[in-house]
C-alpha cells in the first residue's frame, strides 16, 4: 500500500478544493425542499461547481453517468438523479458530491431533511454526522488508522444502528480514490500508522437497522437489503502535527 504524503504546496491546493466544495454543500443545502427532482439537485450542483472554475469528479467516474450522488431514504449511495424522483415531505436525502480544482479532489458527504421529518430519522442524520466526530478524535499523527474506524462503529452501533461494511472510505488527492481503505468499522489489526500530510476522506455510511445492502439493477445504487433509512456524512480530512483538519468543513 502507497499513502501519498502531501507536500505544503499540495495542502494548500487540496484546502482550496476543500472551501470550495463546502460552499457547494452549503448552497445544495439551502436548495433541497419538497417538489425538486432529483435531477434538479444534480444539474443546480454541476452548475455550482463549474461555476466555481471546478470539474466534478463524479461526473463518468467508471461510468458514473451524474455529478452529485443523490441518495434518498433507503438509498445508502450512488443514487443516480432522476427528473421523475420528486423529494417529498418527510423523505431525507443525502447528497455525496465532489470537485476538482488545479488537479485536487475534494469528497464530502450531508444527508439533510426535505421538509419535516420523524424524530426517528433526524436521530439517524445526527448519529451518522456524531460518529464521524468521534472518528476523527483519533485522527493524528502516531495513532493507527484503524483506531478511526473502530470509534466510528462502536459509536453508531451503540445506538443499534448498522454500520456498512460492503463501503468504506478512503484517500484522496490528486485522485479520487486513493490508498488507504478506511472502513467504519473494527478491525483485527491496527492498520498503518497515520502521518502528518496524509489526506482522507472518512464516510460514515450508517442504517436504520442492519447493516446489510443490496446493489440496484443500475449497478450503482446501493440500499439498505431491510428497507431501513440509510444517512451518510463525508469529509475530507488532513492530518496535521496536532489536531486534524477538516478541509471540506470550516464551522
Amino acid at each position: 500500500m502507497s499513502v501519498s504524503i502531501k507536500t505544503a504546496r499540495e495542502i494548500e491546493l487540496m484546502r482550496k478544493a476543500g472551501q470550495l466544495l463546502e460552499q457547494v454543500h452549503d448552497e445544495l443545502e439551502r436548495f433541497v425542499r419538497p417538489g425538486i427532482s432529483t435531477l434538479d439537485i444534480d444539474h443546480y450542483g454541476e452548475k455550482l461547481i463549474r461555476d466555481l472554475g471546478c470539474v466534478p469528479n463524479f461526473l463518468n467516474y467508471n461510468g458514473y453517468p451524474a455529478s452529485i450522488c443523490v441518495s434518498v431514504n433507503d438509498e445508502v449511495v450512488h443514487g443516480i438523479p432522476n427528473k421523475h424522483h420528486i423529494l417529498k415531505d418527510g423523505d431525507i436525502v443525502s447528497l455525496d458530491a465532489g470537485l476538482i480544482y488545479q488537479g485536487y479532489h475534494s469528497d464530502a458527504a450531508r444527508t439533510h431533511a426535505v421538509g419535516t421529518i420523524s424524530a426517528e430519522a433526524r436521530k439517524l442524520i445526527e448519529v451518522t454526522r456524531q460518529s464521524f466526530f468521534e472518528g476523527i478524535k483519533y485522527a493524528r499523527a502516531g495513532n493507527h488508522l484503524y483506531e478511526i474506524s473502530a470509534a466510528i462503529g462502536a459509536y453508531a452501533e451503540s445506538f443499534g444502528y448498522g454500520v456498512v461494511r460492503d463501503l468504506v472510505g478512503h484517500g484522496i488527492g490528486t485522485h479520487l480514490h486513493e490508498d488507504p481503505q478506511i472502513p467504519n468499522f473494527p478491525q483485527k489489526r491496527r492498520g498503518i500508522r497515520l502521518q502528518p500530510g496524509m489526506t482522507l476522506a472518512i464516510e460514515p455510511m450508517i442504517n436504520q437497522g442492519r447493516a446489510d445492502v443490496a446493489w440496484l439493477d443500475d449497478d450503482w445504487t446501493v440500499v439498505t437489503e431491510d428497507e431501513s433509512l440509510s444517512a451518510h456524512y463525508e469529509n475530507t480530512v488532513l492530518i496535521t502535527d496536532g489536531e486534524p483538519e477538516i478541509l471540506t468543513l470550516s464551522r
